[in-house]
C-alpha cells in the first residue's frame, strides 16, 4: 500500500490484501477520544516523555529491527525536552538488546502480523523478562509498561515475537559507526544482513538520482562503496529518504555485492549493508565532501568505523 501511494496509485487491495485495516477507522475513533481525555486532564508529552522512556524507545527499536531514522527522532525528541541522550548511549542500548521480533525488512513478517500475534506487549513482555526496558515507564493510556505486558493476549502458535531467551540475534539491529569520515558519527542498519566489513572503491554522487541512474545503467559493479552525499539537513535541503536508489540496488542483484554511504537518510525498508546519517554531513564540511572517485572506503561494523 505504501508503495501504491507513493506511484500515485490508491488500490482497494494490494496482492488481494486490503489496503486498509478494517479496525483502523475504530482505531482513529478511540485515538481521537483518548487525545480529548488527554488535554481535559492536563496531561502533556512532558508528563510521559523522561529518560526512562527514551531507553525504552531505543530497546524497542533495536528488538524490532526497526529503522535508522529513529536515531535522529529521539535524539530530537530527548533534546526537546531537555533529557540528556547521546548518539553513543543509543550504540550502547542497542548492543545489549537481543532482536526478538521476526519484522521485515530482516524478518519474515509484517505490522499486521505483530498486531493479529498481540500486539506491541509481546515485545514489551519479552524485553521485560530480559531486564532490558523499565516497566516502571508510564504510557499514553494511563497504563504503565508492565501492565500493558501483563495483560496482553498471545495467539497461541504465533512466531512473529519469539522468547528473549532464544531471540533471532544477541545483539540490536543498529549500531553507530564513526571514523574519519564519520568523526560525529553514523548509523547502519544490521537486522536484514551479516555482512560486517566491507572494503571497496568510492563511486561518488552528488544527489540520489545519479546514483539511481548509475545503478539502473549497469555502471556499479560489485565490490563499490557508493557514495551519496549532499542530501543531509542541510545539503538536500530536508534530508529526504532514499528510497529509490536502496530499492533499485537490491533490485539489480548488488543487495549483498555493495555498500552505499550517505549523508542523507534511508527508509524503512532498506536492507544491505547501507550507511546513513553521515555527520558532519558534506555541506557543512564534513570529510565525505572530500571522498574522491576511486578512494578505498572501509566499513567495519564491529570496530565501530567508516574509514
Amino acid at each position: 500500500a505504501m508503495v501504491c501511494e507513493f506511484l500515485g496509485i490508491a488500490p482497494a487491495a494490494y496482492n488481494g490484501v486490503p489496503a486498509t485495516d478494517p479496525a483502523k477507522g475504530k482505531a482513529a475513533e478511540e485515538t481521537g477520544k483518548l487525545i480529548m481525555e488527554l488535554v481535559r486532564n492536563h496531561v502533556t508529552a512532558a508528563d510521559i516523555i523522561d529518560r526512562r522512556a527514551i531507553d525504552n524507545a531505543v530497546a524497542s527499536v533495536a528488538a524490532s529491527g526497526g529503522s535508522t531514522n529513529a536515531v535522529m527522532h529521539l535524539i530530537a525528541i530527548a533534546r526537546e525536552f531537555g533529557i540528556p541522550f547521546t548518539i553513543d548511549e543509543f550504540d550502547t542500548i542497542a548492543e545489549r538488546t537481543p532482536i526478538v521480533a521476526d519484522i521485515k525488512p530482516g524478518g519474515k513478517y509484517v505490522a499486521v502480523d505483530l498486531y493479529e500475534a498481540g500486539g506491541p506487549g509481546l515485545v514489551m513482555r519479552e524485553l521485560l523478562k530480559g531486564g532490558k526496558i523499565d516497566g516502571t515507564a508510564p504510557t499514553v493510556d494511563g497504563r504503565t509498561i508492565q501492565q500493558i505486558a501483563d495483560e496482553v493476549k498471545e495467539k497461541p502458535g504465533q512466531k512473529v515475537v519469539v522468547p528473549i531467551e532464544h531471540p533471532l540475534k544477541e545483539t540490536g539491529g543498529l549500531a553507530i559507526l564513526r571514523g574519519n569520515l564519520a568523526p560525529e558519527g553514523s548509523v547502519v542498519k544490521l537486522a536484514g544482513h551479516e555482512r560486517l566489513l566491507h572494503r571497496g572503491p568510492a563511486r561518488i554522487f552528488e544527489r540520489e538520482e545519479e546514483a539511481f541512474a548509475a545503478v539502473k545503467a549497469g555502471a556499479i559493479q560489485p565490490g563499490d562503496v557508493v557514495v551519496i552525499r549532499y542530501e543531509g539537513p542541510a545539503g538536500g535541503p530536508g534530508m529526504r529518504e532514499m528510497l529509490h536508489v536502496t530499492a533499485a540496488i537490491v533490485g539489480e542483484g548488488l543487495g549483498e555485492e555493495v555498500a552505499l554511504i550517505t549523508d542523507g537518510r534511508f527508509s524503512g525498508a532498506t536492507h544491505g549493508l547501507m550507511v546513513g546519517h553521515i555527520t558532519p554531513e558534506a555541506y557543512r564540511g564534513g570529510p565525505i565532501a572530500a571522498i574522491r572517485e576511486g578512494d578505498m572506503i572501509v566499513l567495519d561494523v564491529e570496530k565501530r568505523e567508516l574509514n
